[in-house]
């Protein structure tokens, strides 16, 4: 086990300030930051603040069950990890060391579309459950071919990301000076040298970084060309109709990722969809866009248990899980946490994040008594702060 971990790996805070020790500062800012003042990345996570769990200790929780489900299959958790772009420039092979962490966890994986490894080298190599990511592009062709590459690749369900549509204002990143992909410049090499441990891991693996699902064998390009071209796919005028250009094509499981509103929730069940992520993109793509955790019980409602519902966002303790799940949530998926304990040790690091939120989330479990998961969303554990009936104190 890596020393360090077991030191000083006891929450996914200190997880953030060991990668921010680790990685030069414009990589950990890639994977910290969000859009302009980050007030939604910062109320993602204060968010879950706003309830408060009222425990009933008397039914008797000496023995808890976190096992969940869904689509029929059985997961260790309700614990997933969501896709993250670029996740192989912060540990070799990130996006494959990831995938190992999940299967090692009994989860779901869910490759980015933007992932330093192709969707087949992921496949190859990861036998556990997988999702695939996707877009609508202008290029619709485009889009049916990477939902015809993840069906031939085996891939389990796709997401179908909305509020990618255009690329949000990253402050850090600009003050960074640090684009996508990344520049090898004076300045970043300065910056990468003043990381020796990220720098010698990395060393063989910098020239490497490129978008796998976007290159085109009889048309090879730069990574910057790949990057401007990715951009340019993008299409803010994306509608229903292409939702169901999709759906039509992609016979497996179809979610939706990104949805906030309820109404389009509620019309999301009118186009096939299978599951839905109630989701801002961790405040990195519209300032200001609620927070994930707040716009969840509107949205449970919306489809009253037609589809799943899952949140991505703000999540960094078992609590967190604990009141998701409470709120209506089926699951929830990681995003930043599982990047830090990548960034830390690889593949043992993000078990370590899935291990760590399992343990948070059994304690809270047994202090609340809760024997399950289904234990969790039937029990009424949770009062807003606000609330002044008669369980508040005098």
């Amino acid at each position: 086990m890596n020393p360090a971990l077991k030191r000083d790996g006891y929450s996914v805070a200190a997880l953030r300030r060991m990668a921010q020790k680790r990685l030069p500062r414009p990589i950990f800012d890639f994977i910290d930051g969000g859009a302009e003042d980050e007030d939604t990345v910062r109320q993602n996570e204060s968010a879950f603040q706003g309830w408060d769990v009222l425990p009933k200790p008397l039914n008797g929780a000496a023995q808890r069950d976190l096992s969940a489900t869904i689509f029929g299959q059985a997961l260790r958790s309700p614990l997933l990890i969501g896709p993250t772009g670029l996740a192989g420039l912060f540990w070799p092979q990130g996006e494959i060391a990831s995938a190992k962490a999940a299967a090692a966890q009994g989860t779901v994986y869910c490759l980015s579309h933007g992932s330093v490894c192709t969707m087949e080298q992921l496949a190859q190599s990861h036998t556990g459950l997988k999702w695939m990511q996707v877009f609508i592009y202008k290029d619709r062709a485009f889009t049916r071919e990477l939902a015809t590459r993840a069906h031939d690749s085996g891939y389990d369900a796709l997401v179908l990301t909305i509020d990618n549509q255009m690329i949000g204002k990253r402050e850090r990143d600009l003050v960074n000076g640090f684009t996508i992909p990344p520049r090898f410049d004076l300045p970043q090499m300065l910056a990468f040298a003043q990381k020796p441990g990220w720098w010698w891991s990395m060393r063989h693996e910098l020239a490497k970084i490129t978008f796998g699902n976007y290159v085109q064998s009889n048309t090879p390009e730069s990574v910057a060309a790949l990057a401007a071209r990715m951009g340019a796919l993008l299409d803010p005028g994306m509608s229903w109709q292409d939702v169901d250009m999709l759906r039509a094509h992609w016979k497996g499981r179809l979610i939706l990722k990104g949805v906030l509103h309820p109404h389009e929730a509620s019309e999301a069940l009118q186009h096939g969809i299978d599951a839905i992520i109630v989701s801002n993109h961790g405040g990195r793509q519209l300032n200001g866009a609620m927070a994930s955790a707040r716009a969840l019980p509107a949205i449970v409602q919306a489809v009253n248990g037609a589809v799943p519902v899952l949140l991505d966002g703000g999540v960094r303790r078992g609590s967190d899980v604990f009141k998701a799940l409470a709120l209506g949530a089926t699951a929830v998926l990681l995003g930043r946490p599982h990047l830090w304990g990548l960034s830390v040790a690889g593949q043992e690091g993000v078990e370590w994040v899935l291990d760590l939120l399992n343990v948070e989330l059994d304690r809270v479990m047994g202090l609340a008594g809760a024997k399950n998961i289904q234990a969790i969303r039937d029990g009424d554990y949770l009062r807003p702060k606000s609330y002044s009936g008669p369980h508040a104190s005098p």
